[in-house]
């Protein structure tokens, strides 16, 4: 029989090794918001309000006809997506520039929405969600005493 030293570390500097060739021998992948191959990812922000939730999602070049507002099992779901082409003729070149991307985002919502008057509006490029509050009924605290035998 073979004895061998335990060395706790082997499997982490193998994985490490692994790391750096597959990093080292992919191509390096642009990720910015005009060149991304997953896709159009817009900027979103959320807040919260003494009367309702607001849901400011930044869209420019995206037209109100290609945003869906949807809900679906008390999740509020944000898609749409956005096509945008920009070409250049003068008399020496031709430019054609294009930029698309679908893009999806979900919110679950809290038990204090009012899910029938949630609202949404596009303007400047900016998508507005509006979702009203309603003040949930707490259960009054009932204290039940239970007999020790």
């Amino acid at each position: 029989m073979l004895i061998t030293r335990f060395d706790p570390f082997k499997d982490l500097r193998d994985l490490n090794r692994r790391f750096n060739y597959l990093s080292a021998t992919l191509p390096k992948i642009d990720l910015s918001e005009e060149s991304s191959i997953s896709g159009f990812v817009p900027t979103m922000n959320t807040r919260e309000g003494e009367f309702a939730y607001h849901v400011d999602v930044d869209l420019p070049g995206v037209k109100k006809e290609d945003i869906k507002v949807d809900i679906e099992d008390n999740i509020l779901k944000i898609s749409g997506e956005r096509n945008f082409k920009k070409e250049v003729k003068e008399e020496d070149y031709y430019k054609i520039e294009t930029s698309f991307g679908k893009f999806q985002r979900n919110f679950t919502l809290p038990d204090n929405v009012d899910v029938e008057n949630i609202e949404a509006a596009s303007k400047d490029g900016v998508l507005e969600v509006i979702i009203p509050k309603i003040k949930v009924k707490e259960k009054e605290k009932e204290v039940k005493k239970i007999a020790v035998k």
